[in-house]
């Protein structure tokens, strides 16, 4: 009877055991199926109550801490990601884990800024896969994070008084409206009302803020004739104000959601046109969508010749790339262009928006940031091509996604969108104002032939009119360093030194505070020419040479001569002694004799070459006048003859 009993008891705990696996492995299905039909939201709580009862795997903690990831809840996704890496589950064999997850956790612990451990994983990653881009970039600049606060503090930013407890993104102006994406309607009854499986929240619409002295007024739903039931988002329109480029969910001509066969309903570019009577219409779907990838977030360059845009379309370099499409003046488009690599990375780029200066700005996770998307710009070439790409730096960008930006150069506002921590809800809007700009120049003045500092020298700044003017004096190391200038101006510096040139140097400020640096090279001033001065020496001739035992000028000869010419007609009253000198070897009286030929030869070319015979004299002197002990029977080097056989040029008269 007791076996009986025990026999009973280990049946039912075998039996409890297999319907308790059962469960979690039905659980996991349902989860993996609201996963893979991006229902994060749904996904996310059975995997979490999963793990919460301590039923986990490689597979349930990828996908949980993905869920979060692909959300935006980048210090959620850290959590599950550290246990991904680092807890310990039955399945666990890092090996096999794909590369990319490294870079997603590398990312998230930016987000709870342990940078530290961050680097440590992007160092694994770049192990794993040395040819990615990101990669590259990680491995050409492992101080990015000193560069980019460099570039940061140049903004006040200041979020929004109309921002929800839901998403709010995203915006541009329209005259004095404020156009911008949000999920606003979430707890309001109506079409908008709808829940998004991925966000959890309402589908996005359009909406419109009147911008007045007093600020921004109560957002209302902007185009309510084109609103559809699906999300609409980030529009961006022509100059004239006319044309509007949007982001709509792929839908049926009910205006119901269009899903694929992975029941997912991607994104896709619309245009409307405004009507005569100020509304909007003639919405119709841009040519080169699909149903198979997603197309969506457009910007216009400010002559609406270009149309941007981000997609994951074959072709695509990473998860989402940037490109780009003519827009021709009858209503046609030119082929889709992928912006390249300049740009594109593997990770995702997105949300383009182009400034009236051409300068283009985007959120990427490829490119090094702080974390999350972070914003970059870089200059949109006449060609098309594209300058370096830079990290706008804190506070535009954070540790969590920061996008949607927006900034009219003129005026130095604009708006940026992120879901950082302070923020009221999951997406907020911040507007964006310029600091005023100041800026410093520091720099060595240095002697530009030697290379040795020049202390003392005098610095004068001047504006570009030379009415402002600041001056300083170099350190004992050449140092100096200007007190604070505003940005956006050109001036000119000048460095003075006794005995040397002065120098002057142009430069622009930029619009970026900090310090520039313009380090000035002077050079040796020249000593007036003063009398019985030696031109041979002063114009630093090459020995003139006459071919042995004749008296003709050579063409080397020739080309140092006219060195001398030159200086004599640019100083007309100048009158000079020619003098020639051989050295010892050879008969005394010969070499007299010698060196008054090659004297009268000299005198001659140079009289031929214009020179007036009344500014010339001269005679040979032998080897009368050695400069060493060379004499008569001393031994002597080659190179100790050839300093006793010389021209000289000496001036007798200014």
């Amino acid at each position: 009877m007791v076996k009986q009993i025990i026999q009973l008891g280990i049946l039912s705990i075998a039996l409890g055991l297999s319907t308790t696996g059962y469960s979690q492995i039905k659980k996991e299905k349902q989860a993996d199926k609201s996963f893979d039909r991006l229902a994060y939201v749904d996904a996310i709580k059975v995997y979490e109550r999963m793990a919460n009862q301590g039923y986990v795997n490689t597979s349930i903690l990828q996908n949980l801490a993905d869920a979060y990831y692909f959300n935006g809840k980048l210090v959620e996704a850290n959590t599950w990601y550290t246990e991904l890496f680092e807890g310990n589950y039955e399945d666990k064999e890092l090996a096999k884990l794909p590369s990319e997850y490294y870079y997603r956790y590398a990312q998230t612990l930016k987000s709870v800024e342990d940078y530290t451990k961050s680097k440590q994983m992007m160092d694994q990653f770049a192990v794993l896969e040395q040819r990615d881009s990101r990669v590259e970039l990680y491995s050409k600049n492992r101080d990015y994070l000193a560069h980019i606060e460099n570039r940061s503090d140049r903004y006040d930013i200041k979020r929004l008084d109309f921002n929800t407890a839901y998403s709010d993104y995203g915006g541009t102006l329209l005259g004095d409206q404020f156009i911008f994406t949000s999920a606003r309607a979430t707890d309001q009854q109506g079409s908008s009302s709808k829940i998004h499986a991925w966000t959890n929240e309402s589908y996005t619409s359009l909406y419109r803020s009147t911008i007045g002295q007093s600020g921004f007024g109560e957002p209302v739903l902007f185009a309510p004739e084109i609103n559809s039931e699906v999300n609409d988002a980030t529009a961006v329109f022509t100059q004239d104000g006319n044309t509007m480029y949007f982001t709509r969910n792929n839908s049926k001509a009910s205006g119901k959601s269009k899903q694929n066969k992975e029941k997912t309903s991607l994104l896709k570019l619309y245009k409307a046109v405004k009507q005569a009577d100020g509304k909007w219409g003639q919405v119709e779907e841009l040519p080169f969508n699909s149903d198979n990838f997603n197309t969506a977030h457009p910007a216009l360059t400010p002559d609406d010749k270009w149309l941007y845009f981000a997609s994951d379309r074959q072709g695509t370099r990473g998860q989402s790339d940037l490109f780009r499409v003519a827009l021709y003046e009858h209503e046609g488009y030119g082929p889709v262009e992928n912006l390249g690599s300049a740009i594109n990375t593997e990770g995702r780029e997105n949300f383009p928006f182009i400034a009236s200066d051409y300068q283009l700005y985007f959120s990427s996770d490829g490119h090094l940031g702080l974390g999350g998307l972070d914003i970059f710009t870089t200059k949109i070439y006449p060609n098309g091509s594209f300058g370096p790409v830079v990290n706008m730096g804190t506070p535009i960008n954070s540790s969590m996604d920061d996008f949607g930006f927006y900034l009219d150069p003129k005026q130095n506002k604009g708006f940026v969108s992120s879901n950082r921590a302070e923020g009221q809800g999951s997406d907020d809007i911040y507007f964006l104002a310029e600091k005023p700009c100041k800026q410093t120049i520091e720099g060595t003045v240095y002697d530009k032939d030697t290379n040795e500092i020049v202390a003392n020298a005098l610095i004068v700044i001047s504006d570009a009119l030379y009415q402002k003017s600041d001056t300083l004096y170099t350190n004992a190391k050449g140092y100096y360093i200007t007190s604070l200038l505003d940005c956006g101006y050109k001036y000119r510096i000048k460095a003075e030194k006794e005995s040397y040139n002065t120098v002057e140097v142009a430069f622009n400020v930029n619009r970026e505070p900090g310090v520039k640096v313009v380090n000035i090279g002077l050079e040796k001033a020249e000593k007036p020419l003063g009398l019985n001065d030696d031109l041979f020496k002063r114009l630093n001739l090459q020995p003139i040479y006459f071919d042995f035992d004749k008296s003709n000028i050579r063409r080397d000869a020739a080309i140092e001569l006219m060195k001398v010419v030159e200086v004599l007609k640019e100083y007309p009253s100048i009158k000079i002694d020619v003098r020639s000198h051989t050295d010892s070897r050879g008969n005394d009286v010969y070499n007299m004799s010698l060196s008054d030929r090659r004297v009268k030869s000299t005198i001659k070319w140079m009289i031929e070459q214009g020179i007036y015979p009344s500014r010339l004299t001269g005679r040979g002197y032998g080897e009368s006048q050695l400069l060493n002990k060379c004499s008569n029977g001393v031994p002597c080097t080659t190179s100790e003859h050839q300093e006793n056989r010389r021209s000289e040029f000496i001036i007798k008269e200014i």
